[in-house]
């Protein structure tokens, strides 16, 4: 199959669907590889570097009117208008967004969304979630750092003894365990929170220190389980219960970080207005989850804000600040999904009992699969 990858037109996107290493792979596997010039180079990988890997370099059209598509965000209205029905297209394409997912539908397409797959072991190595989540908790931290006006680590000079940062994260999933580990090895005093009873020994592997609230129900408790890997809402008690210790530990907190989401719904709002009010000034709040809303309602997506001496830092798209990284972890699952979907004889092949092509599956032949 001819491939097709476009560089990325949404405003802060840096990454990049296909890198020279994931592009030779693709050479080897018999299929031909045309990418958009300068499509890498917001993610630092030259257009040599694709030639040398075997690619074709080409325009906009050339990429987008390829047999499958590779992107990295759902495609423009502009781009899909260069977009041939029948085409094949894999990307981060927002599967609880059914009005977008129409517009790929009326474009004729075959699309994929790799955000809707299972969390199961077989599909660990295509989550793209997973390994756009875990550099974004990195990020978060590195963040964090830069607008916390102290040191992470304490430190005993000739001068004094300066305390390590009190750093809370709210959301023990990839991202938040990551946060964790980061904070960590920076030398600050970490909690952490989830829903999830399981959780408690990810984050003490860690070095972090669950904060516990205790589930009074049994419906409770089945509810903490979550599924298929995520976060349920939880009944409001219990919500009630866990903001008042989360807020209590957020007053003495230096740093928070809030990474809590659950797909398809508003963030959930985890640090109250007065909380923030309450903290203590030159603290950081780090949302991760200010795209969907917030975890706390102080946040403004895109911008860095001062309240009454709290830095809220409500940056989109983490992942797209480390987009080198980003784009190799990224091209590494799509990769991995193609195998799924293409057989021996380099054509698309669509198992109908596979769970995994099944759950991307949004559109096929311009059908729309998903509904509200």
């Amino acid at each position: 199959m001819q491939i097709g990858i476009p560089r990325e037109t949404l405003a802060g996107e840096t990454r990049v669907a296909a890198t020279p290493d994931t592009v030779k792979k693709l050479m080897a596997a018999g299929h031909q590889v045309l990418i958009e010039r300068q499509a890498g180079y917001a993610a630092r990988y030259r257009d040599a570097d694709y030639e040398a890997a075997g690619a074709t370099l080409g325009d906009a059209a050339q990429a987008l009117g390829s047999a499958l598509v590779l992107k990295v965000r759902r495609p423009t209205p502009a781009e899909l208008s260069a977009m041939s029905a029948g085409t094949v297209l894999l990307g981060m394409l927002d599967p609880f967004d059914i009005d977008g997912l129409k517009t790929l539908a009326d474009a004729g397409l075959t699309a994929f969304a790799l955000e809707a797959a299972p969390r199961t072991t077989r599909a660990q190595s295509l989550d793209v979630l997973s390994s756009q989540a875990n550099l974004a908790g990195y990020k978060s931290v590195l963040l964090a750092t830069q607008y916390y006006g102290r040191i992470f680590p304490m430190m005993m000079t000739a001068a004094g003894t300066l305390k390590a940062a009190r750093v809370v994260v709210l959301g023990a999933g990839v991202a938040g365990l990551q946060a964790i580990a980061t904070a960590r090895r920076l030398g600050a005093v970490v909690e952490a929170s989830d829903v999830r009873p399981a959780a408690r020994e990810q984050v003490e592997s860690l070095g972090g220190k669950f904060i516990d609230v205790p589930y009074e129900t049994d419906e409770e408790r089945e509810i903490a389980q979550g599924t298929g890997g995520y976060a349920r809402p939880m009944p409001a008690a219990w919500m009630a219960r866990q903001a008042e210790l989360v807020a209590q530990r957020c007053k003495q907190a230096d740093i928070v970080i809030t990474t809590a989401l659950i797909p398809g719904r508003p963030a959930p709002v985890l640090i109250q207005p007065e909380t923030v009010e309450a903290m203590k000034p030159g603290s950081v709040v780090v949302d991760l989850a200010v795209e969907r809303g917030g975890n706390c309602p102080l946040s403004v997506a895109g911008e860095v804000i001062d309240h009454n001496g709290v830095t809220l830092v409500g940056l989109t798209n983490l992942p797209a600040l480390l987009a080198t990284d980003a784009s190799a972890l990224y091209a590494r699952n799509l990769l991995d999904f193609l195998k799924l979907i293409i057989n021996a004889e380099g054509q698309l092949a669509l198992p109908a009992d596979d769970d995994i092509i099944k759950a991307c599956l949004v559109c096929q032949d311009g059908t729309l699969l998903r509904s509200a």
